[in-house]
């Protein structure tokens, strides 16, 4: 088995056993970079010599006894991630010149797991979109074709993986932002229940509802990851102590008896056959093992999309005032008077998509609109989760596809809005009612293009999640065939 071909925990557990060294391990990666960076374009900022001097940290620390299942693993992080002295750009021009004096919790957790970070990867821009096109740095590519985007906001992690330019990578979520490229490219995506994973040195989009978690090449994988990344910070208002992290317990061959709901709303108007066709089929793999699987009706499911972007917009409208040429990031050179160089400095360093983003939350906050918007957003968000809560009083786990097609063309999305904004449909109410959501590939549609299956689960039950997930992975046996 070639050294790429390995998954983080196949790795970790090479190095333990002198096999072979972190420092071969992130060679080899930046390697594969050199060569297929310029076709995918999955970074913004490569940390080559950082990189090579913290796999030899770890190599030495590793010979002198230290463990962990996942040290000396070479890791990309989402550029929206603080990591000290690394350029931290949310793929945004205000943020262009931004260096962080401090890292976030997560990237700090994977750090005392001795993990190498190899550097920031590729996102729409501020996390505001579904196809890692709006980048002020440019598209990342789908590596299963070029041709296709890779899904965003994570599209940069997701492709990186899916391209072996590292051997997993972390992902922040606020509407389907881990899952649905997660789908797009063919690998495993976890987004946790929210409260976690800190979100301290996350910069934000949309308060309520980002959660960072892992992109992984398979099931155990993730859950490896997520009990490192997993913790309770002080730091971070809304983290949560909880005392059943340990997620890999849950990496068991075992669905009987367990109760698996399909939603009609999920399957019907909009949602392209092949995609419908490779997930009933997981769904009947798994009843095959003995799970029981049933239909039913979750309601509210029209009212998904224009509830989260009410609410994500306005919150975004909210953590951007912060960039205003000020404090930090980019300053237009041309101004008249402080609030020429606010508005100059925004307008410039803002693209299209944010700027969309920003009017929409400030217009829904705004006095004569924000009983008729905002608050019923609110509203409906409370509703939304009290469909979720009846619903998992039925069943453990809820099965559905992650998005209505797969990867669609580049250029196609940016043309029409709302069309990309439809595309969330199957994944923002995950984030409105703070469930944590599971994606894993389980097929292939007519171009070649992984189909994403989608897991959800009530709050705090990833480890049915995974149980499930792990279940259908040995049973659908190895995805893909993507040269590494």
């Amino acid at each position: 088995m070639g050294l790429l071909n390995r998954t983080a925990v196949e790795l970790a557990a090479a190095i333990r056993k002198g096999e072979v060294t972190a420092i071969e391990a992130t060679k080899a990666v930046l390697t594969q970079m050199e060569e297929k960076e310029d076709k995918y374009h999955c970074y913004v900022t490569v940390d080559k010599e950082g990189a090579l001097a913290r796999a030899q940290a770890v190599q030495k620390k590793i010979e002198e006894g230290f463990e962990s299942p996942l040290a000396g693993v070479p890791v990309a992080i989402k550029d929206n991630m603080c990591t000290e002295g690394m350029l931290t750009t949310c793929s945004s021009k205000i943020l262009g010149n931004f260096i962080p004096t401090f890292s976030s919790e997560a990237v700090l957790n994977l750090e005392r797991a001795g993990a190498v970070i190899l550097g920031k990867t590729n996102m729409d821009e501020f996390a505001m979109g579904s196809t890692t096109e709006t980048s002020a740095f440019g598209v990342t590519k789908n590596p299963w074709n070029t041709d296709h985007v890779p899904g965003g906001s994570s599209g940069g992690s997701a492709a990186a993986v899916a391209a072996g330019e590292c051997f997993y990578a972390l992902g922040s979520d606020t509407g389907g932002s881990i899952r649905q490229p997660a789908s797009f490219c063919g690998v495993v995506g976890l987004k946790p229940t929210y409260g976690t994973v800190s979100r301290y040195g996350l910069i934000a989009y949309g308060s309520s509802l980002d959660q960072i978690g892992p992109l992984c090449k398979d099931v155990t994988d993730c859950a490896t990851v997520m009990e490192v990344i997993s913790s309770y910070d002080e730091k971070d208002s809304t983290s949560i102590k909880r005392e059943d992290t340990d997620f890999t317990s849950a990496l068991k061959e075992d669905v009987k008896g367990m109760r698996i709901g399909l939603p009609r709303d999920y399957f019907g108007e909009g949602l392209d056959s092949e995609v419908k066709g490779a997930v009933l089929k997981a769904a009947e793999t798994l009843r095959e093992k003995g799970a029981v699987v049933e239909e039913f009706d979750l309601s509210l499911v029209e009212y998904a999309i224009p509830t989260y972007y009410t609410i994500a917009a306005a919150e975004a409208s909210s953590n951007l005032e912060r960039f205003d040429g000020i404090k930090y990031g980019y300053r237009t050179e041309n101004y008249e008077g402080l609030h020429n160089m606010y508005k100059k400095s925004r307008s410039e360093g803002f693209g299209p998509e944010v700027k969309r983003r920003i009017m929409l939350g400030s217009f829904v906050l705004s006095s004569g609109y924000y009983d008729a918007y905002y608050l019923k957003a609110l509203r409906v968000k409370a509703l939304i989760k009290k469909a979720f809560d009846e619903a998992f009083a039925k069943y453990d786990v809820i099965l559905g596809p992650v998005a209505p097609t797969t990867a669609p063309k580049l250029g196609e999305s940016l043309s029409d809005p709302i069309k990309m904004y439809l595309g969330d449909i199957y994944t923002i109410s995950i984030n409105l009612a703070g469930l944590p959501g599971l994606s894993m590939p389980c097929g292939m549609d007519f171009k070649g293009l992984p189909i994403g299956l989608q897991l959800i689960g009530d709050c705090f039950q990833e480890k049915k999640l995974i149980q499930t997930a792990y279940t259908y992975e040995k049973a659908r046996g190895v995805f893909g065939g993507k040269e590494a």
